[in-house]
């Protein structure tokens, strides 16, 4: 079997799980925000010496079958608002307010777009138009608008089409200094006006911040003459192409990767329901795996705004072990801005000025600054301690160990925050605590939640990286049925799959190798989803007011997975410490915690809290009152008996 590579890159580290037939090798690099690709290639070239014992780049590329990527980049840019100005050129005054009301969140309209919304009326004399859309796309332009998103007419793109005439003619693309230009129903056919908008200006958004990494990672593969394609992993659990991918669709496909593994552990351990909690550098990513189902919407939601695409229902807070922990109004606020890897906490070394939740594990004995990272990457408690006096214990009148315990304290309740409220019956519900950040806050958050359950897999470090291992080639098309007889259904089957040809031609795989699943969707004149019911060709639909018919079409390529250890009862013994650690529980009390190696305890050994548990690139914290057990899988299970 040809080897697989599954990549997930975090604002802070970058998570590499390879899978080679037999077993996995995974690994974590610094992710290096000057150019992603570094973090990747060092990545894959850290994962070749688990592989072969020594560095060979190379090698590993030309046995890989496939490297599928996916990226907290485009959630992270979100939550920071860190990308391009945008430009709305409208039809409608109304538009701009009716979108903020559109959103749970009525700043991020601002944010993204603010004031440089412009208005033509494409019912005007052809010059007039022209003088128009000239005069007011110069203004967005002068604005600052980076991008402009085009939204007008609601007959199907029929206007969008008119007005990408005129701009092209006037603003042609082959000019220096040209504007992108993104325009909604070429985006995406939807017939509701506020989703297919603030789709469109979202993935104008995140696109360029996908653009030059995916498209410099690509040409860097080409220099090694591979030939199998990088695949971009997507938030509906399917991967394809770079040049086929939509930068929305990446948004929060990391923690859909969680999801994926999530969904294979609660199956091999029978839980009735699990709440994800992936805790990177930069968020704590949430999703929800009850059953065999993850919850998912068909038309997602991204930071409170409707989007006409799939998501899975992730919640993304910022809050991970690189968010910044500062003092505001004379309180301890955690996040949502992060100091990502560069320069990083302030005990990475680079000259980090603020305090992150790394820092206070450090000082209070959690994390031990020789074994960082497998003891890759050594932490300086010096500078931890010079950063925590200078923003949090000083301004607060505190003493040091006083700021690290409610620091520790802030940062449990804000992380528990991102989960709570999912928590509807804590007696069966299960905690999956994974990410770099996540297995040492876990109870602490967890007990808070009243959660008395968690998992953190062996894979907790790059449990995402290795839940992407689950995703296939894949994609999805919908069409309105403009004509419900048999023929005109027909016609958009038709039109459907001669889509699906050409695009899983250049995906690599010929349509009739591949899956073909066929629906009718209903939907309201609002937009609403109302049921799903299979196509039956030759078979015309009744056409009922008030509502409309969608045609769609999934189409799978399968790629190869492993398989998860089915878990098993075991009997339990007593799990062998490898040593003790002084650890801070109070202001003034330092315990003595045995430390446990994951890898060498055997099926079965279970110990209890307070103990620190140490994983292959993760540490887990046991608090006073619960319990470990290690299961047949090698994961970590931890049961709160207080």
């Amino acid at each position: 079997m040809e080897t697989l590579i599954n990549i997930d890159n975090g604002g802070t580290l970058t998570d590499v799980c390879v899978w080679d037939g037999a077993k996995f090798s995974f690994t974590k690099t610094l992710t290096t925000p000057y150019d992603l690709s570094q973090c990747l290639f060092d990545g894959i070239t850290k994962a070749s010496i688990e592989l072969y014992g020594s560095a060979d780049l190379q090698r590993v590329l030309h046995e890989t079958r496939h490297i599928r990527y996916s990226t907290t980049q485009g959630t992270n840019a979100l939550v920071e608002r860190k990308g391009p100005e945008l430009g709305l050129l409208v039809d409608d005054p109304a538009l701009a307010d009716q979108l903020r009301e559109a959103a749970d969140e009525p700043g991020l309209f601002d944010d993204l777009v603010g004031e440089r919304v412009a208005v033509v009326d494409p019912g005007l004399p052809a010059d007039e138009l022209e003088f128009e859309i000239v005069q007011a796309v110069n203004g967005l332009i002068n604005a600052g608008a980076a991008r402009i998103v085009v939204a007008a007419g609601e007959d199907r793109g029929e206007t969008e089409r008119r007005l990408r005439g005129i701009l092209l003619r006037k603003f042609p693309k082959h000019l220096l200094g040209s504007v992108p230009f993104l325009y909604s129903w070429d985006f995406v056919d939807d017939h509701r006006r506020d989703r297919r908008i603030w789709s469109a200006l979202l993935n104008a958004f995140l696109h360029p911040v996908m653009e030059r990494f995916l498209y410099n990672t690509e040409e860097r593969l080409r220099s090694y003459r591979v030939q199998n394609p990088l695949l971009v992993y997507r938030n509906d659990g399917a991967s394809s192409r770079v040049a086929k991918s939509v930068a929305l669709k990446t948004y929060s496909s990391g923690p859909r990767g969680g999801l994926e593994g999530t969904r294979a552990i609660a199956g091999s351990y029978g839980f009735r329901r699990v709440l994800m909690v992936d805790v990177g550098g930069t968020t704590t990513d949430v999703g929800i795996v009850e059953g065999a189902d993850i919850a998912s919407s068909r038309r997602g939601r991204v930071e409170g705004v409707p989007v006409s695409y799939p998501m899975s229902s992730v919640q993304s807070s910022g809050v991970g072990g690189s968010s910044i922990i500062r003092v505001v109004d004379g309180r301890i606020e955690v996040g949502p801005e992060s100091v990502g890897a560069a320069p990083g906490p302030a005990c990475f070394g680079f000259g980090g000025t603020q305090a992150t939740i790394t820092d206070v594990n450090v000082l209070l004995g959690v994390l031990d600054p020789s074994t960082y990272l497998d003891g890759g990457f050594p932490l300086d408690p010096s500078k931890s301690e010079a950063v925590i006096r200078a923003t949090v214990a000083e301004p607060l009148g505190l003493t040091l160990e006083e700021a690290l315990i409610e620091m520790e304290r802030a940062f449990f309740a804000r992380m528990a925050e991102s989960f709570a409220p999912l928590v509807d019956d804590a007696d069966t519900t299960t905690l999956a605590a994974f990410g770099g950040a996540g297995p040492m806050s876990a109870a602490g958050a967890a007990r808070i939640a009243g959660v008395r359950q968690i998992i953190v897999p062996r894979l907790a470090a790059v449990f995402s990286a290795f839940g992407i291992g689950f995703s296939d080639i894949g994609r999805v098309y919908e069409s309105a049925i403009t004509d419900a007889t048999a023929d005109g259904i027909e016609a958009t089957r038709a039109a459907l799959e001669a889509r699906a040809d050409r695009d899983m031609f250049q995906e690599g795989y010929p349509l009739h190798s591949c899956s073909l699943v066929w629906s009718i969707e209903r939907e309201t004149d609002s937009g609403e989803h109302l049921d799903s019911m299979p196509y039956v060709p030759g078979v015309a639909l009744a056409e009922v007011p008030g509502e409309r018919m969608l045609l769609r079409l999934d189409v799978t390529a399968e790629l190869p997975r492993a398989e998860l250890v089915p878990h098993a009862p075991v009997t339990a013994s007593a799990a062998v410490a490898a040593e003790v650690r002084a650890v801070r529980s109070a202001a003034d009390r330092v315990d003595e915690v045995p430390v446990y190696r994951l890898l060498d305890q055997v099926p079965g050994a279970t110990a209890i809290g307070p103990a620190i548990v140490e994983g292959p690139f993760f540490t887990a914290r046991v608090l006073e009152g619960w319990t470990f057990r290690i299961t047949t899988a090698g994961d970590l299970l931890l049961e709160d008996a207080a």
